[in-house]
């Protein structure tokens, strides 16, 4: 890691804002014009069978003809006549329509007769995005209970769209997706988070659900907002300026091709393609990993190093797709398998979790290579044991370790490069990329409202996070033309080991700007996840859980049910000599101590430094106290990544973390 960069970038993950600083250092760009997109279909893929259209809104349906050529759409009684505009883009529009269950055709023909499309068993209800980085892609087959829960899964009223990863340096117009009906045969991959949530409100509401997972792991929040919107925060300036940049190099040429003829350039391991199973063995030596540069005995390196190990594949595993695991990597990695380059990054706060395509898997000996760059500072491997891993993505638990013994060589230091490379094309950590990618081609669909889990990738910049999230919010409801589009929000889970003392921590920091923006923002929600976690797994598996907690807050907040739906809120708090008394919102039947007297309260006095306090529930309130702090100023609760914290209300929903006290962090 090289401090020094942080300075030039305004975000962690944004790694494109120096991308200017490196230009001098590449080879030419390509003069060859990138290869021609697709051809634009007749209907957007969208409205494809199965799909669920918004209730009572106007639907807008669209696609793209010649210029010029008559469209006539027919749906549940309603027509509509169009042309296409010089741009080839048609658009038809239908009145609202109330949800329906019954199963019904929508036809789309050309006035030529040359075009024409029937589209079957479409259902009108509400339409839902589940957004956010891992723990909302999580599949149901990795979820509690996998099995059982993959065989009940028949839901025909319940449809799925799934969006491709896809990163984008502009707005794109088309997923390469369609709608399935809720099946145990579809929902396997599906978002764990997103199909429990959505079968809770399919069971409670009695209309149909549609539901539309874009999620990607380990991704930053400000990839996920569009470049119009994110300009008027000044600290992601330059980095907009370089996507727009990289956009335009894009345009010109394959920039992962350029990129590699610069490695070549400067790498003796790729000219030599060391990642190939076929490169000579000679010149490595034995290295344990997960491990720093420094703990393997390459003092104060900076620049190119390599890495290789042999993955002994089961031969059941053969043809199917893997998800490969690797931990932080301190700066840039390229990995490959058999030779076949599986993913790329540079970010080295963010766990790297690959998916390897099953045409690259093969039964038996298979080799792993990585390609590491360090621009200054630690690098290496950083992650723990339990992030170096192999496994097929349906079957987790079935995990082969990879920490151990593997090969290492340096390759060139960074003193022989000079300047690095504008990386990367592939990061998905890059400002309004996967807006772009994956949020962009929904706009215009009429949806509901979005579930959204994600928040670990900006744990360290909480402060930012309280001005970032409102902004994606309003971002998404002013592409959408929905200004009351739904938004509910995962708390993070509890996740590392409990920490002894009442201390800082970022991902307490970044729960509170959480429960800041869900209270302060109208049509928003929050579902706490704090007691469902696991301190050895960012990925805790009570996916089920957490989609009924969404569940409550979108049928209490966005439809307007008279239910709990949250644990309870801190509202105020008196000092009553030495003792604090607070006060609650959402007590809902009383609250109580589960398990045991309360825990997870701290206290302090002027000097700011908090200690474990006794609290006891009094009524609707809780008394909080200690003997070392005589004249009590603030209280936190929960405030820690895996707090001991056991307050409910009567509807067994766990409080909300908070604290009394706007103190600088320590």
């Amino acid at each position: 890691m090289d401090l020094s960069r942080l300075t030039l970038r305004p975000a962690i993950g944004t790694a494109l804002s120096v991308m200017t600083l490196f230009l001098g250092s590449l080879p030419p760009a390509p003069a060859a014009a990138a290869a021609s997109e697709p051809s634009r279909p007749f209907v957007h893929p969208l409205f494809s069978d199965h799909a669920v259209l918004q209730r009572d809104v106007v639907i807008t349906v669209w696609g793209w003809a010649a210029p010029g050529t008559n469209i006539r759409l027919e749906f549940a009684g309603q027509r509509d006549r169009t042309t296409a505009r010089n741009d080839g883009r048609w658009m038809a529009r239908l009145a609202p329509m109330a949800a329906s269950t019954e199963p019904r055709s929508m036809t789309i023909a050309s006035s030529d007769g040359l075009q024409r499309a029937v589209i079957n068993d479409l259902l009108v209800g509400d339409v839902w995005i589940c957004s956010g980085q891992s723990n909302m892609e999580w599949p149901v087959a990795a979820s509690l209970n996998p099995e059982d829960e993959v065989a009940r899964a028949s839901h025909p009223s319940l449809r799925l769209f799934q969006v491709p990863k896809k990163i984008a340096y502009a707005p794109e117009e088309i997923p390469q997706s369609k709608w399935t009906q809720c099946a145990p045969g579809t929902v396997n991959g599906f978002s764990a988070v997103g199909y429990f949530f959505g079968r809770e409100l399919n069971q409670r509401l009695g209309v149909p659900i549609g539901l539309i997972n874009s999620s990607w792991g380990g991704t930053v929040a400000e990839a996920w907002v569009s470049a119009q919107s994110l300009h008027v925060m000044p600290e992601f300036g330059t980095a907009l300026g370089s996507v727009k940049e990289l956009g335009e190099t894009l345009s010109r040429g394959n920039i992962d091709e350029w990129l590699e003829r610069w490695y070549a350039a400067h790498d003796p391991g790729t000219s030599g393609k060391w990642q190939s199973p076929e490169a000579p063995s000679d010149g490595w030596s034995e290295v344990r990993l997960p491990a720093e540069f420094e703990a393997i005995g390459w003092k104060a390196f900076d620049g190119i190093a390599w890495f290789r190990r042999t993955v002994v594949i089961p031969p059941d595993w053969a043809g199917r797709e893997l998800a490969l695991q690797l931990g932080r990597i301190d700066d840039i990695d390229t990995t490959w398998l058999n030779g076949v380059r599986i993913g790329s990054m540079d970010n080295w706060l963010a766990p790297r979790d690959y998916r390897i395509p099953a045409a690259a898997v093969r039964a038996g000996t298979n080799l792993l290579a990585i390609r590491v760059l360090d621009t200054g500072g630690d690098g290496g491997l950083v992650g723990s044991n339990e992030t170096l891993k192999i496994f097929p993505v349906d079957q987790p638990d079935k995990a082969l370790a990879l920490e151990g013994t593997w090969q290492g060589r340096l390759a060139v230091p960074q003193s022989k490069i000079g300047s690095n490379p504008p990386y990367p094309a592939n990061n998905p950590n890059t400002v309004t990329v996967l807006y772009n990618g994956m949020i962009a081609p929904l706009t215009g669909y009429g949806v509901r409202g979005a579930i959204w889990y994600q928040g670990e990738s900006n744990a360290d910049r909480a402060g930012q996070y309280r001005g970032l999230l409102p902004l994606l919010i309003r971002d998404w409801r002013a592409r959408f033309a929905n200004g009351d589009l739904a938004f509910h929000i995962v708390s993070l889970a509890n996740f590392t080991a409990t920490h002894p003392e009442p201390r800082d921590h970022p991902w307490a920091e970044l729960r509170d700007a959480q429960a800041y923006v869900a209270k302060n923002m109208p049509n928003t929600g929050l579902a706490l996840a704090i007691d469902i976690g696991d301190a050895d797994d960012i990925h805790p598996r009570n996916k089920q859980e957490v989609g009924r907690r969404l569940a409550l807050s979108a049928l209490a907040r966005t439809y307007g049910q008279t239910l709990p739906w949250s644990g309870p809120w801190y509202r105020s708090m008196d000092v009553q000599g030495s003792k604090i008394r607070l006060r609650f919102d959402h007590v809902d039947g009383g609250l109580s101590a589960k398990g045991g007297p309360l825990k997870g309260f701290a206290i302090a006095g002027d000097d700011r430094q908090f200690v474990w306090a006794d609290a006891v529930v009094d009524g609707d309130t809780v008394v909080v106290s200690s003997t070392k702090v005589a004249a009590p100023k603030a209280v936190r609760y929960a405030w820690d990544a895996n707090p001991v914290a056991n307050l409910y209300n009567g509807a067994g929903l766990p409080a909300v973390p908070f604290r009394t006290d706007d103190w600088p962090r320590k």
